[in-house]
């Protein structure tokens, strides 16, 4: 599993978005939008494709602000 915010490609980040009940909403272009509704409240993460490349720690940053789950949650796996 990836350490800390370096090395999460686009496949770590959808198994983990989909171990937490996201499902894929739609795709446009290269990037995919998962929807979740967590207390009540619905999360949609944008999360873009681009291969296997792994994404920088501020697009992660922004990927787990958009989930609704902590920093530590993600970190944890």
């Amino acid at each position: 599993m990836p350490r800390g915010v370096f090395n999460w490609s686009f496949h770590d980040v959808e198994k983990f978005l989909r171990s937490k009940g996201f499902q894929l909403n739609h795709i446009e272009g290269s990037h995919y939008y998962f929807t979740v509704s967590l207390n009540g409240i619905i999360h949609q993460v944008c999360v873009p494709f681009h291969g296997s490349k792994t994404f920088k720690p501020r697009t992660l940053k922004g990927i787990i602000v958009q989930s609704g789950f902590s920093k530590e949650e993600w970190l944890a796996g």
